[in-house]
């Protein structure tokens, strides 16, 4: 008989890695172009859908020939062969300011499925490292968990909060420094080149070529995963000169969007931050960050806008949360495009859209003070949709009798906000 064979150490590759980063990964590139992982990539590229790149490809083009792009991609991730190409720059206009605009670097297809390639090797190794303080982008946690985080911090006494705002994050990340981080816990050159070249590849817009001597283009795959790796610098920094104990302070990050709330000496946290910004090649966009007290003033975080509010009940005022003036903005918007004129869709196929915006607006505006902002939006809806039949219809007047709310909500299948589950901030568990 012979002996159970007994493992030392972990076979995942994750759990091999010492979490105080005493080891690296020396061999990745090969588990990056495994068949099986770049199959997996795709199916995760179809899922999220999204539109084509430079090379016009789109998500339908690509799975006609999923095979043959696979073994393409493979075979020049391994013969080290691989050029990514320039992301496709798109303009959005940014929410409550009219004439400006966000950039957006949408990668081909092809290589969104090499970016989540390398994402899924990647994540493992550094998500042991990363912070309790940081929520964006990682598995089992959340934008909810966040906003949780904060209104339990704030009702347990740290009011004064650090409301800051970096300046052009996804622009000015230092391609140096971002690397020199992930060599922290990848030893692999092949990998590290694979991701300089993805940093390096420029964008395309306007009819021009743009190079890309910083930043990482807010758009792509892999770009979330290495914004946590750059401000895990930061809050690394933060642990490390004892900010939570000498101010009794708690960071939230999500991102390049963070929040500190202190008991005290809020004012040092904001002179810190500032001077650790400008190590690491950040700034902090001073139009924007400021310190606020959340018993007496307002800030807003992730969509949401956290102090104090009125209730028209009790005639009292409380600490609250509720969507933020953008968020409700953008709603709007978003139904308005949803009931737009000439749309010539069948009632059902606008009906259904219409459902599924308001459902994930809802769904992601669950907590907090809601009433009041639910009925505001579904009086939105109503009228929209109104002036969208009336028209379809050519029914002379405003149309309320011939379309009045109990039909729009009813029979016409368009749901109210109001009447779909949300739950109360403070009743969340943390």
């Amino acid at each position: 008989m012979s002996e159970i064979p007994v493992h030392p150490r972990p076979r995942r590759l994750s759990d091999w890695i010492n979490p105080m980063e005493a080891r690296k990964v020396h061999s990745l590139i090969d588990k990056v172009y495994q068949r099986k992982n770049l199959e997996v990539a795709w199916e995760r590229v179809r899922a999220n859908r999204g539109s084509g790149g430079v090379d016009g490809i789109s998500v339908a083009d690509f799975a006609e020939e999923a095979d043959q792009h696979l073994d393409r991609l493979q075979a020049e991730l391994r013969a080290q062969t691989y050029q990514p190409q320039p992301v496709r720059q798109v303009s959005i206009p940014k929410v409550g300011k009219p004439g400006e605009f966000r950039n957006l670097g949408i990668p081909s297809i092809y290589d969104r499925v090499c970016q989540q390639a390398l994402l899924n090797r990647l994540e493992p190794i550094f998500e042991p490292v990363f912070d309790e303080a940081n929520f964006g982008y990682r598995r089992g946690r959340s934008t909810h968990d966040a906003l949780r985080k904060i209104w339990k911090e704030i009702e347990g006494g740290r009011e004064w909060i650090v409301d800051a705002d970096l300046k052009d994050f996804f622009g000015s990340v230092d391609h140096d420094k971002l690397l020199t981080l992930v060599a922290q816990r990848i030893a692999d050159g092949r990998v590290l080149g694979l991701i300089k070249a993805m940093l390096k590849a420029g964008s395309f817009g306007k009819g021009r070529l743009f190079p890309s001597e910083r930043g990482t283009p807010q758009g792509g795959v892999i770009s979330p995963l290495l914004a946590n790796i750059y401000m895990h610098r930061y809050i690394r920094a933060f642990r490390k000169y004892g900010l939570d104990e000498k101010c009794g302070a708690v960071l939230i990050n999500y991102a390049d969007d963070f929040v500190v709330l202190c008991r005290r000496n809020a004012r040092q946290v904001l002179d810190v931050t500032r001077r650790w910004m400008e190590r690491i090649g950040l700034s902090l966009n001073e139009d924007k960050t400021c310190l606020r007290n959340a018993r007496c003033e307002s800030f807003d975080f992730l969509g949401y806008t956290f102090g104090p509010m009125y209730s028209p009940r009790t005639g009292g005022r409380y600490n609250g949360a509720s969507p933020s003036k953008k968020a409700i903005k953008r709603i709007k918007e978003s139904i308005r495009a949803r009931l737009r004129p000439g749309n010539q869709a069948p009632w059902t196929e606008v009906a259904a859209a219409l459902n599924r915006t308001l459902r994930g607006w809802a769904n992601y505006f669950c907590y907090g003070s809601l009433a009041k902002v639910r009925s505001h939006v579904d009086q939105h809806v109503y009228d929209r949709v109104r002036h969208f039949l009336r028209r379809r219809h050519k029914v002379a007047g405003r149309g309320y009798r011939q379309f009045p709310e109990q039909l729009v909500f009813g029979e016409l299948g368009v749901v109210s906000t109001q009447r779909l589950s949300r739950l109360p901030l403070a009743h969340a568990s943390v």
